[in-house]
């Protein structure tokens, strides 16, 4: 298991982000399948065994902790406390390292059934070449006495090491207990993580680097004129555009940048934009939307009222609304609360659009099913790795005066663009941290990956990965 360890090891060190989910993707791993493996394989080899119910009597109380002990990890992972609490990280690698000794026994385990596989084909081919039956007969008897001394020789210390870790994983497995109390505070601490609110604005902080073709791109739907015709249909004034990518990749940015154009102020009678983000409350987007046309929150916190004064605003004017941050909401009931915020808009002025950023592209499928439109995309992937470098010497040289006094960092964020697989976020975050110190051997170090330093930046990216993080199924995030 070893050169696993180190081949994951290398592996990471190629994509500096990954490093952040380490600790807890190793955890997830060991108590997952791995630890499954052993329960199994375990129980198959000791079947036929006479006299080890001690160790068939630890796999079984294994077998009922091993639940408890997957739900301890995966809570204490989803909260980010693994490394907050020294003794549950402590009794983490207790656990590692007794599932990794049990792996090896199984392992050695293993290639003794496959060396007597192998023997047995060699008998077979033996037998049909052999000269005569009772040369064969001399060979084969040979063979068992010799098969049977090696099998007596391999498999009693082998079974006594398998026993002996099997005792150390049973100790430390019940020591779980003591960690059962976590599930409780973690489940709300996820909740509370869910439920925290993420607020953009429209106001463009930073220049747009490496997305001039797809703001071109936004920028010419926004021009096309409607092809819909007065008709009876609810929402035949409105056009949907979704914006779809992964975190970090600069989507909200992008729109910032459209939003603020002075062509769209005169090609719009109405703009409006709303950071809708994972906790999605229909009163609260439409009263944002308010809020963006009038610059001041309504005191109205009643729906029907909310609704009336949005559609009073909007009637019978052209409108561009930006809802960034779209959520996957399924659910019926969600269906219901787009309705109630969309009901007002089919007020506006025929050749209205709607942008929609979000992280999945399933997310905006509830729109369209409320709107009865097929909606548009426009995926946003990693920069070019030459826009990156734009991007990460924007930052990491941020203030300098003279790029050409720094041409050995400037190699570094050359050697560094190459980690951080098109992110802008991640080279917007590097460019900070390598800014905080124009010194080389500063940069040699981020470039090396060391954790101590990319921890500086660790909460920057964390806050907009994380959720992501979460809503992934359990196989997915493993």
């Amino acid at each position: 298991m070893q050169p696993l360890y180190k081949a994951i090891r290398n592996s990471i060190s190629s994509s500096w982000i990954v490093c952040f989910f380490l600790i807890a993707a190793m955890a997830e791993w060991f108590v997952g399948p791995i630890m499954e493996k052993i329960i199994n394989t375990c129980f198959d080899y000791l079947q036929d065994l006479v006299g080890q119910t001690g160790m068939k009597e630890a796999l079984e109380r294994l077998q009922k902790l091993h639940p408890m002990i997957q739900s301890v990890i995966f809570a204490c992972n989803k909260a980010q406390i693994i490394d907050q609490n020294p003794a549950l990280n402590r009794w983490l690698w207790q656990l590692r390292d007794a599932i990794d000794e049990a792996d090896d026994v199984l392992d050695d385990f293993e290639y003794m059934k496959h060396e007597e596989q192998l023997t047995k084909n060699m008998e077979e081919t033996e037998k049909r070449t052999a000269f005569s039956k009772a040369s064969f007969q001399v060979i084969q008897s040979a063979r068992k006495i010799l098969k049977v001394g090696e099998g007596a020789l391999k498999i009693g210390p082998n079974l006594k090491r398998l026993e002996e870790v099997m005792q150390k994983l049973d100790k430390v497995s019940a020591e779980v207990s003591t960690f059962l109390h976590l599930l409780e505070s973690t489940k709300q601490e996820q909740q509370r993580e869910l439920c925290k609110e993420r607020k953009t604005g429209s106001l463009p902080r930073n220049d747009l680097i490496g997305r001039g073709k797809d703001k071109e791109f936004v920028m010419q739907w926004l021009r096309k004129p409607s092809n819909e015709h007065p008709g009876t249909d609810l929402y035949r004034n409105i056009s949907l555009l979704s914006i779809v990518g992964h975190g970090g990749m600069g989507k909200t940015t992008l729109l910032q940048h459209v939003y603020e154009e002075d062509e769209m102020t005169k090609e719009f009678d109405l703009k409006m934009w709303v950071c809708v983000s994972n906790n999605f409350d229909a009163k609260k987007v439409i009263a944002d939307m308010l809020e963006s046309l009038k610059m001041n929150r309504p005191p109205l916190d009643i729906l029907y009222a909310l609704q009336k004064s949005l559609k009073y605003e909007i009637m019978s004017k052209k409108f561009l609304l930006v809802l960034d941050d779209i959520w996957d909401e399924q659910k019926e009931r969600d269906k219901s609360k787009w309705e109630n915020v969309l009901a007002p808009l089919s007020c506006g002025s025929l050749g209205s659009k709607i942008l929609v950023t979000t992280r999945m592209d399933s997310a905006t499928m509830i729109i369209t099913k409320v709107i009865k439109k097929k909606k548009e995309t426009l995926k946003l992937e990693g920069l070019e790795e030459g826009e990156c470098l734009q991007l990460l010497n924007t930052h990491a040289f941020a203030d300098v005066d003279n790029l050409d006094d720094h041409k050995k960092l400037r190699f570094i964020t050359g050697l560094i663009v190459k980690k951080l697989s098109g992110s802008p976020l991640a080279a917007k975050v590097m460019g900070g941290i390598l800014n905080s110190n124009l010194d080389e051997m500063h940069w040699r170090k981020v470039f090396d990956c060391d954790i101590g330093i990319i921890k500086w930046g660790q909460n920057d990216i964390m806050s907009v990965l994380r959720l992501s993080y979460l809503y992934l199924p359990q196989p997915l995030q493993n």
